[in-house]
């Protein structure tokens, strides 16, 4: 069965708690869970992890060739920053789609510049905890050629 790869960038590990009017009560962990079991009845394997270290996501993204059939990813605070980040998702032959809590685009003028969406198949933004199953689905429609 093809793997799929989650990633979720810094203070993420945090939700459930962490600003709930902004980023809602569900946890990470919770989000897993639910994508396990979406990518399960798709016939895929998923794998869900997250890091507060930027150097350590650009090195999870660098190992997935041949491991992995594509990569779901919210880079969080990273994803208006990380060049290395971006560089990472680019120089992988692996279809990336780039996933995000709340809508950006109606918050700080920082968050509108999506640095690494720009090596990703494409963004979905602003649906909370939902985002991340959102772009499994996608991720799925793009491995399977639609």
């Amino acid at each position: 069965m093809p793997s799929l790869l989650v990633l979720s960038g810094p203070n993420l590990n945090l939700l459930g708690t962490r600003e709930p009017e902004i980023y809602g009560r569900t946890t990470l962990a919770e989000i897993h869970a639910q994508l396990k079991s979406e990518a399960k009845a798709a016939g895929y394997d998923l794998e869900a992890r997250q890091s507060n270290h930027e150097g350590e996501l650009v090195d999870w993204i660098q190992a997935t060739p041949g491991k992995f059939a594509g990569l779901l990813f919210n880079p969080a605070a990273f994803s208006h920053t990380s060049l290395s980040l971006r560089d990472a998702v680019a120089a992988v032959p692996l279809p990336t789609v780039e996933v995000h809590l709340s809508n950006v685009f109606a918050r700080e003028a920082f968050r509108h510049t999506l640095v690494v969406a720009g090596a990703a198949r494409g963004v979905v933004s602003g649906f909370g905890a939902y985002s991340y199953s959102l772009g499994l689905q996608a991720l799925i429609q793009i491995l399977r050629g639609s």
